[in-house]
């Protein structure tokens, strides 16, 4: 007889043969802890957190560049000079109107085309503008340094010719802001002339002199600073010249709009 028997299982116990079946242990596996998955709420929020960033540090650029690189704000790089082809006569416009409402009326007025040439720094950061005009291809007017200050509110004129600095309250109604001036002489940048256009006087009178240039400002205190600083007095009407007092004006034309404008500035009578 042969006789078959079993090896015992690992992990069980040996019992004695006692006439009885032996008892079959089964182990049971161990359990595995669940596997968290993430949230699609969460992966979602995550990915628009991201886009945002992104979306701000692009916009962020964007102003940068445009503001360090497409509007410059160095002097050198916002300097024009330009030149004006303009009519010589303070009615042109009238007269011009009056043509245009009656076509068959032929007038007989001439007037003379002058150009003005002028160098523009526009500084935006500071909000102000200096205009400089050389010696005029004509003798009856001077050459000039011009300073709109609109932080400050003035404007101060640099007599070349006389070495005397004049200020007035700046006319915002005639003079374009830095950077409306700024986007008018891009448009026109690519042409060495600016188009046609007529002469507006305005007069004013000197004042009281002006002793403490402080109040002035940085701008208009170095440019008037060792210079007889007078204060003006406008009239209300800029294209009324009152003729009595013309011998007794000089002369300070420039632009800062689409017009020339011709300041005289009047001694007191």
């Amino acid at each position: 007889m042969v006789k078959i028997s079993f090896q015992p299982v690992a992990g069980q116990k040996v019992e004695k043969d006692d006439g009885e079946q032996p008892a079959v242990l089964i182990s049971q596996p161990h359990e595995q802890p669940p596997v968290m998955k993430r949230s699609s709420v969460a992966t979602v929020c995550c990915l628009t957190f991201h886009l945002l960033v992104f979306t701000c540090s692009l916009l962020y650029a964007c102003v940068y560049i445009y503001t360090h690189y497409i509007i410059p704000q160095v002097p050198g790089q916002s300097e024009f000079r330009c030149r004006v082809m303009y009519d010589d006569a303070v009615m042109a416009p009238l007269r011009s109107a009056h043509v245009r409402a009656r076509p068959h009326t032929h007038s007989h007025t001439h007037t003379h085309s002058h150009s003005l040439d002028q160098k523009v720094d526009i500084y935006l950061q500071d909000n102000y503008e200096l205009l400089s005009v050389p010696m005029p291809e004509f003798s009856n007017t001077h050459p000039a340094e011009i300073i709109h200050d609109f932080h400050r509110g003035l404007t101060a004129y640099h007599d070349l010719t006389l070495d005397k600095c004049y200020v007035s309250e700046l006319n915002t109604s005639v003079v374009m802001a830095p950077r409306n001036l700024w986007e008018l002489l891009i448009n026109v940048k690519r042409g060495s002339y600016l188009p046609q256009h007529f002469l507006v006087q305005e007069q004013m009178s000197v004042a009281a002199r002006v002793v403490d240039l402080r109040p002035l400002g940085p701008f208009i205190s170095r440019l008037c600073s060792g210079k007889d600083t007078y204060r003006l007095s406008r009239h209300g009407d800029a294209r009324r010249v009152y003729k009595r007092a013309l011998e007794n004006c000089n002369r300070i034309r420039h632009f800062e709009n689409e017009f020339v404008m011709e300041t005289l500035i009047c001694d007191p009578q």
